[in-house]
């Protein structure tokens, strides 16, 4: 363990290294000038620091003032070494995190026997501080292999809805790109971006509840069967409601939300403007916008021009229009998740 040994004596030095060189554990660094010695300390990390009071230029004191301020020298012990014995003097240092005050002449026992003392401690921190490390990273591991089942789990939920409404490609995936790239233009969090990307999916997962008969239906829904189909965000929510997940509690606030429109006009509540929450909002936009640029059973794709150009007609009417802005905000990125999608699915409308 390197001991950094500072006194401008070359005696002192030479004494205070020769009663470090009795302790198996300590490497001494000795140094003759603190400021000197304060810029090694910039570049490396002592285990213990020795430093002697009276020294021309910075002092012992001032040395251990600047010390403590370098980054990851808050732990090291430091044990101030002086002729005086002025009382305030100890009292100062001490003030300043100085972990042992010595008195010169420094009796030989009593210094290896604190000296030692305090790097036994410094050692056990380290393996502390060591272990610490160790079960965090094996709890990131654990976590990070919780949040991708839970994330599997939630992916494959979603496409089983998905796919009892029709078979929609990268529906999930590119709308849930869409999605995040909504929130990041608005300005959320990077976690709450991730968070809206990862929710998203699902959305739909309220059709599970919806009979097949409505669901899959060629032809015009009846009144009474658009009331049917109209409960799935209802029932989305029921699903995923009560969960302590914050991916599981977003996604329920998208899948109840997702159908409002701005102007108040839709279901399942009638909610409008702010009143809608935002992740439903977001949503709201990038589900509608790769419904029109992906070819379906019912429908071909949309041209992408004609499909801006129904986000901003219906700005501030279905949509949100900062969330419309926000797609429409950065047309490089929404290309470059279509160009994505494109050559791993086919079936969207050319991006040029």
């Amino acid at each position: 363990m390197q001991v950094l040994v500072i006194d401008d004596n070359e005696m002192n030095r030479e004494l205070f290294c020769h009663m470090l060189s009795m302790l198996d554990v300590a490497h001494p660094v000795p140094m003759a000038d603190a400021a000197e010695a304060l810029d090694w300390c910039a570049c490396h990390t002592p285990d213990l620091v020795v430093v002697d009071y009276r020294m021309p230029g910075v002092d012992g004191l001032e040395f251990l003032r600047r010390f403590r301020a370098l980054p990851g020298m808050a732990g090291v012990p430091v044990v101030m070494v002086t002729a005086d014995s002025e009382e305030t003097l100890c009292h100062e240092a001490l003030r300043l995190s100085a972990n042992d005050f010595l008195t010169k002449p420094v009796n030989n026992v009593e210094f290896n026997a604190r000296i030692g003392n305090l790097l036994a401690l410094r050692q056990a921190q380290q393996q502390l501080a060591a272990r610490a490390e160790a079960l965090a990273v094996a709890v990131r591991k654990a976590t990070a292999a919780v949040v991708a089942r839970e994330h599997e789990a939630i992916d494959r939920l979603s496409r089983a809805a998905e796919f009892r409404d029709n078979d929609t490609g990268c529906h999930l995936s590119r709308m849930a790109a869409y999605a995040y790239l909504i929130a990041r233009r608005l300005g959320l969090p990077q976690t709450e971006c991730e968070l809206i990307r990862d929710a998203a999916p699902m959305h739909d997962i309220g059709k599970v509840g919806i009979p097949d008969a409505i669901l899959r239906k060629p032809g015009a829904l009846s009144a009474a069967e658009r009331e049917v189909i109209e409960r799935h965000p209802q029932i989305g929510a029921e699903i995923l409601a009560g969960s302590e997940s914050p991916l599981l509690q977003a996604g329920a606030v998208i899948a109840l939300s997702h159908h409002e429109r701005y102007d108040g006009r839709g279901y399942p509540h009638g909610l409008a403007g702010a009143a809608i929450p935002l992740y439903g909002r977001i949503v709201a936009v990038a589900d509608v916008f790769d419904a029109l640029t992906t070819a379906r059973p019912y429908k071909g794709a949309w041209a992408l021009g004609r499909a801006l150009d129904h986000l901003r007609t219906q700005s501030g009417g279905h949509f949100d229009p900062a969330c419309v802005d926000a797609l429409l905000g950065d047309m490089d990125a929404l290309r470059q998740i279509q160009r994505r999608f494109q050559s791993e699915c086919g079936a969207l409308e050319s991006v040029a």
